[in-house]
């Protein structure tokens, strides 16, 4: 009804999950990273949790856009079934044909395991997504942990994505679901907004329905934040209904009267009242026309109970500093380390010669028919491991592929800045003439440039520089970088646990710190390292800060800058 009256294309503040609405916030970004990396993972679970309308769907569907096509889905809505419900279920989904009246378990998984069987042989990956997972049964979990056993001698057949409330995380906790816990590979808790990602949200799906307007007077905003909790389902039906009423009133954009009335359009009339209720059902507690949002989980999908080891920082990968950096109350370091002994680590690697980035001809007239000629994903991929000293041949997976060779793959959206301060090559999905996407690898960059790797086949034969505003007309902020496995290392390193990968952490910033950090002081000083590297501090070492801690260490390292 307003779209016409505010120049809009469609309605901004739908709560289908359409995914070009995702408004990528970092933990929306740090999810989609998770699911990515669950999938090209070896079986097992994959969670992805959150309250009611924080944007579990959404990031799926975004998930299930960015899958390669050698990827097959079986997508479950309904998960209120019983056993051979689900399997019968999951067979339909998959297009495997069963007999007439198939009621047995043993037949369902049977032909199963030979649909997955085949799909492997034919290097294809079978991906099952099961949405409102908290629904789920206690037999229906224990079913679906059979299933992670259907494997070859190198891998599982098949993988698993849980999306669900917190009541999954509660539901898994359960003492007769251990082994269902112990399979979980990846897991990620979506949180509300914050005040200023909702000044963002509400800006960017304005702007995706096509205004360039600020239909929301800045003060609105901050009603809004408080109104909604951050909750993104919450924010659409305010927004929504404001709207309608500011068209309805004439007005030329939202004031914070118009969204008063919307909020009791919405809640009801004693609309403080109807918000309260709401919150209490989505678990949130809004407390004095403010929100006080008591979400703060992260759990690991298993405590690492290896011993503490007592050897020196060199035993445990991370190299001895030269000479102390600055602590890390001051200023992040953005020059390179003083030379250092190389981390332990399967594959040693080459940066490109700085030589041949000088000689390189600043070309911006053909330089994206030159990067695209191939174009491949593989090839992209194969110049990028070349960069790291490894080989990566176009077989499967490329992110298996590097973890066969001590590295990782991190996928994200971000910008340029943000690759800056991760400082190592990425692959880039860039837009064509005319339609269409090929992939090219981001090798080096400067203040006006950027230099690719121009692929030959599999090998990267040079490369081409390119200026920063004809690349900013390509990308749309999606990259891929690999990263080295520190020792033990299983999931985001929670100070506390225990184990390899956190002595590993504690080892790393003595180092980058210049002095002993101990282990009461490890959480402040792993969030003192994130702030002065313009990282998220939540005080977890996560995959960007793991890229960040090995780089400033290590000169083996591939940089994209000098």
């Amino acid at each position: 009804m307003y779209k016409d009256y505010f120049a809009l294309s469609e309605a901004p503040f739908s709560i289908a999950p359409d995914p070009r609405y995702l408004y990528m916030s970092g933990q929306h970004q740090e999810a989609l990273a998770h699911l990515l990396y669950g999938v090209e993972s070896d079986g097992g679970f994959v969670l992805l949790t959150g309250e009611v309308g924080t944007g579990k769907t959404t990031v799926c569907r975004c998930l299930l856009e960015k899958l390669p096509e050698l990827c097959d889905v079986a997508f479950i809505y309904n998960p209120k079934l019983n056993e051979e419900e689900l399997l019968a279920t999951i067979c339909a989904e998959f297009g495997i044909d069963l007999p007439p009246g198939t009621s047995s378990i043993k037949v369902f998984v049977d032909h199963l395991n030979a649909y997955l069987l085949d799909a492997h042989s034919r290097g294809r990956k079978s991906v099952l997504i099961i949405d409102e997972a908290q629904n789920l049964s206690v037999a229906v979990l224990e079913q679906l942990r059979l299933l992670t056993n259907l494997e070859t001698n190198e891998r599982k057949l098949l993988q698993i994505i849980l999306l669900g409330q917190p009541e999954l995380q509660e539901l898994l906790a359960r003492p007769e679901l251990r082994q269902v816990a112990s399979r979980i590979i990846a897991r990620y808790h979506l949180r509300p907004l914050s005040r200023q990602e909702v000044t963002a949200y509400v800006n960017y799906r304005i702007a995706v329905a096509g205004s360039g307007r600020k239909l929301f007077a800045a003060a609105t905003l901050g009603q809004i934040y408080r109104l909604s909790g951050g909750v993104p389902r919450i924010i659409n039906l305010l927004c929504d209904r404001a709207l309608l009423g500011a068209y309805v009133q004439g007005k030329d954009r939202v004031d914070k009267a118009t969204v008063a009335k919307a909020a009791r359009e919405v809640f009801g009339e004693n609309s403080a009242g109807g918000i309260r209720a709401y919150a209490r059902i989505i678990g949130l507690a809004l407390l004095g026309g403010g929100a006080a949002l008591a979400i703060a989980y992260y759990q690991h999908s298993q405590t690492l109970n290896a011993p503490k080891s007592a050897a020196p920082a060199k035993t445990l990968g991370v190299p001895e500093l030269a000479v102390p950096p600055k602590t890390l109350n001051a200023p992040a370091e953005r020059t390179p380390p003083a030379p250092v002994k190389a981390l332990a680590s399967p594959a040693s690697s080459t940066a490109p010669e700085q030589a041949v980035r000088d000689a390189l001809a600043f070309d911006n007239g053909d330089w994206l028919k030159e990067i695209a000629k191939s174009g491949s994903e593989t090839a992209a991929y194969a110049a990028l491991f070349k960069l790291w000293g490894a080989a990566y041949e176009g077989r499967g997976f490329p992110c298996r592929a590097a973890e066969t060779q001590g590295l990782r793959c991190f996928a994200n959206r971000g910008g340029l800045n943000e690759l800056r301060r991760l400082n190592v090559p990425a692959v880039l999905r860039l837009r064509k003439d005319g339609g269409g996407e090929f992939f090219a690898t981001l090798a080096a960059l400067d203040d006006a440039s950027a230099s690719f790797a121009v692929a030959d086949g599999l090998k990267a034969d040079g490369l081409k520089k390119v200026a920063l505003g004809a690349l900013a007309d390509r990308w749309n902020g999606e990259y891929t970088v690999l990263w080295r496995l520190p020792p033990g290392y299983r999931d985001p390193i929670v100070p506390g646990v225990g184990g390899k990968a956190t002595e590993w952490l504690k080892q790393a910033l003595t180092q980058v710190n210049g002095a002993p950090v101990e282990a009461a002081d490890l959480p402040r000083d792993l969030r003192n390292f994130q702030i002065a590297e313009g990282l998220e501090a939540d005080g977890v070492a996560g995959p960007k800060t793991i890229i960040r801690l090995i780089a400033r260490a290590d000169p083996s390292v591939p940089r994209l800058t000098k």
